[in-house]
């Protein structure tokens, strides 16, 4: 056995087993086989307990390509739920679980999946463990979920999810990604429904908060609450996931990456990298691990520079949608935030695809603010710039 104080040495050390991580392990894997990856996980399974999900028009084909293994399902559409619109859209959803990720990378890593390996201390050429072991490397990347910082401002999504099994038939074909019809607590509220078989669908309750508290108690029992409202007789609740996703709302992104720690690569939510809106952090990592297992050399300084230069890039070209998430979260009462979500959704379905991928045109642009706005425009004007809810200057 070896000793705590032994040290090893790898080309790679990925501290933490969530998405960013594992999916630049796999690329690593795939594409550079000849370098030693070694991933370090708090906890005793890779990727916890989450289940991600991105429409298929949010990556490109080679993307999607090479992530399919992980794909554990995927549906041909969805639809929302308003109080005064309904409608279904046929754009392709998939989801990628937990298990599967667990599953898939830790045959790829071959050993080197390190489980319940907690990290005491990180820098850009060597990671310390709880036990005393180190491990050298030219390539420390950091991946452990999101950092606090003054620098950005945020709403919150935040949500707990149950894997349940009913006592008969659901009903359900498709995904419902937003029913806002429930009531509107906490800010913007909606349920979220994936069905995964004929008796069994994952349930969330989901709330777009000022604050990032999560009274899983109640988010527990609205859950319940749901499932009878829609006939359905829960038999088994078979598991359970919750999360805090931030949504941004303004910040200066210079000044973030200035907060972190030299020559350390961060990745992931860490790196900033999530579509603001929505939360989705899938898309973004994807093409991340590509862009890393794709530099000539890499080094902790080299990924640091790939991924910072990704993030400022990728922020600034999301200005637009930081704005919508001001008019969401400081233009209109909370328990009329839910009146935003109903007229976008009104849309053009292609619109509505380029919106959750990120990629708005200048005439997208236009028309989701053409028309009757459905916040008050006084207020709308004091969100305009970013400066409104950070204090420092425009990022």
């Amino acid at each position: 056995m070896e000793s705590a104080s032994a040290s090893q040495r790898a080309d790679v050390v990925l501290v933490g087993g969530g998405l960013a991580n594992s999916l630049i392990a796999l690329r690593l894997k795939s594409l550079r086989p000849r370098l030693r990856v070694v991933m370090l996980e708090q906890g005793q399974t890779i990727g916890g307990e989450h289940t991600w999900c991105h429409f298929a028009t949010d990556v490109d084909a080679a993307i999607a390509g090479w992530l399919r293994p992980l794909i554990v399902h995927r549906w041909s559409g969805y639809e929302v739920r308003f109080p005064d619109h309904r409608r279904d859209l046929t754009t392709p959803y998939l989801a990628i679980t937990s298990q599967r990720l667990h599953q898939v990378v830790t045959a790829a890593m071959d050993g080197d999946a390190w489980l319940g390996a907690t990290v005491t201390d990180v820098n850009a050429h060597q990671v310390t463990l709880a036990d005393g072991r180190r491990i050298a490397a030219t390539a420390v990347i950091d991946g452990r979920g999101p950092r606090k910082s003054r620098s950005l401002a945020l709403g919150f999504q935040k949500f707990v999810g149950q894997g349940v099994l009913l006592t008969k038939p659901h009903g359900l074909t498709r995904p419902i990604i937003m029913d806002a019809t429930v009531s509107q607590e906490d800010g913007y509220r909606f349920v979220y429904v994936l069905p995964l078989d004929e008796t069994r669908l994952l349930i969330e309750d989901t709330r777009y908060s000022d604050g990032p508290a999560l009274d899983r108690a109640s988010l527990r029992r609205a859950i319940g609450t749901y499932a009878k409202s829609q006939g359905w007789t829960i038999a088994k609740v078979e598991r359970e996931e919750d999360g805090v996703l931030p949504i941004a709302l303004g910040g200066n992104i210079d000044a973030y990456w200035k907060e972190a720690r030299s020559q350390v690569a961060e990745v992931g939510m860490r790196a900033a990298l999530f579509q603001p809106t929505t939360g989705y952090s899938l898309p973004d990592a994807a093409r991340m691990a590509d862009a890393i297992a794709g530099l000539p050399r890499i080094t902790s300084a080299t990924v640091r520079d790939c991924v910072e230069t990704q993030s400022k890039t990728t922020w600034r070209r999301r200005r637009f949608l930081r704005l919508l998430n001001r008019m969401l979260f400081r233009a209109c009462a909370p328990e009329e935030r839910y009146k935003v979500l109903e007229r976008f959704y009104r849309l053009a379905p292609d619109l509505i695809q380029r919106f959750y991928a990120a990629r708005l045109t200048r005439w997208d642009k236009a028309r989701i603010l053409i028309g009757k706005p459905p916040v008050p425009i006084s207020a709308a004007i004091k969100c305009i710039g970013e400066n409104s809810v950070f204090g420092g200057q425009d990022a």
